[in-house]
C-alpha cells in the first residue's frame, strides 16, 4: 500500500507589521497577542508606512523592537503627550499610543485626561492587567480589591488604598473622546473581538472624529504568582465583574453618542 501523503495548508503567517524577533514577555502573557492584533489590522487598512506607535516605560518599554514601524519611546507615562505633539505635525499619520495601566492610569493619569479632554486625534491600545508587571509586581490603579502584590502583601485595602480606576468608565466622560471601549484577551472569541475594536480605533483616528482607546484585559502570571493557564480564567472570573466589557462611548460619522 503506496503511503499516504501529506498535506501541509498554511493557516497563519506572520504580519508586515510585526519584526522576527523574540520578545522580551514572560510566558503566557497576552501582550505578544495584543502586539499581533494591532499589526494585523495596520496592515490590513494599509496604513504600515503611515503609522507611528509610542511606547513608554514598562513592559511594553521594547515594543520599537517588534513593531516594523515608525516608534517613539517617551517617559513614563507621557506617551500621550508625544504623540499628541506627533499627530498635530503629522495630521495624516496614523499615530497611537502602547500604554499599560500602571503608565496610563498612574504617573500618565493626567496626560491621558487632558489628552481625552482635548479631543486629540489619536488611538492608545490600553493593556490592563491590574499590576505592575516590569517593576516587580506592586499594586497598580487597577488592582482588584483583596488582590495581593509586592507592595500589598495582604491585599488591596479599599479602606486604606481606594478603589481600582476604571478608566473607560472615566475617559468616556470626557467631551472630547470619540471611541472608548473594552474588551478581554483571554479567549479566541474575545480575541476576535479585540481585533474588530482595535480596527475601529484605528478607523474613527482616521476619519478625523477624535481620542479613540481600546482598554484589553490581560494575563500577568509571573507577577500575579499563578500558572499560565489559570491566569486566563483569572481574567475572565475576577477582573471581568470589576471591569464589565463593552462600549462606553461610541461617536458615529454624524457625531451621535451611544454608550454602554
Amino acid at each position: 500500500m503506496a503511503a499516504e501523503q501529506l498535506v501541509e495548508s498554511l493557516i497563519y503567517t506572520k504580519p508586515e507589521g510585526l519584526t522576527a524577533v523574540g520578545t522580551h514577555y514572560c510566558p503566557g502573557c497576552t501582550h505578544g497577542i495584543s502586539h499581533r492584533l494591532v499589526a494585523e489590522v495596520i496592515d490590513e487598512m494599509g496604513r504600515r508606512e503611515d503609522a507611528i506607535g509610542v511606547a513608554p516605560v514598562g513592559c511594553s518599554v521594547f515594543a520599537y523592537k517588534y513593531f516594523n514601524m515608525d516608534f517613539a519611546e517617551a517617559a513614563h507615562g507621557r506617551a500621550p503627550a508625544m504623540a499628541t505633539g506627533i499627530k498635530r505635525v503629522n495630521p495624516d499619520k496614523i499615530v497611537f499610543t502602547y500604554q499599560g495601566d500602571g503608565d496610563l492610569a498612574s504617573i500618565g493619569a493626567a496626560e491621558i485626561l487632558h489628552a481625552a479632554g482635548r479631543g486629540e486625534n489619536i488611538t492608545v491600545i490600553f493593556i490592563n492587567n491590574a499590576i505592575y508587571g516590569m517593576t516587580g509586581g506592586q499594586m497598580a490603579p487597577t488592582t482588584l480589591p483583596g488582590q495581593k502584590t509586592t507592595s500589598t502583601p495582604r491585599g488591596r485595602d479599599v479602606e486604606t488604598h481606594g478603589f481600582p480606576l476604571r478608566m473607560c468608565e472615566i475617559l468616556s466622560q470626557m467631551d472630547g473622546a470619540a471611541y472608548i471601549v473594552r474588551r478581554s484577551l483571554h479567549d479566541v472569541p474575545h480575541i476576535r473581538n479585540a481585533k474588530k475594536a482595535i480596527k475601529k480605533a484605528f478607523e474613527t483616528q482616521a476619519n478625523g472624529m477624535g481620542f479613540s482607546m481600546v482598554e484589553l484585559l490581560s494575563s500577568c502570571p509571573t507577577n500575579w504568582g499563578i500558572p499560565a493557564g489559570e491566569s486566563l480564567n483569572f481574567i475572565k472570573e475576577k477582573m471581568m465583574p470589576m471591569f464589565p466589557l463593552g462600549d462606553y462611548k461610541v461617536l458615529d460619522a454624524g457625531g451621535e453618542k451611544s454608550t454602554g
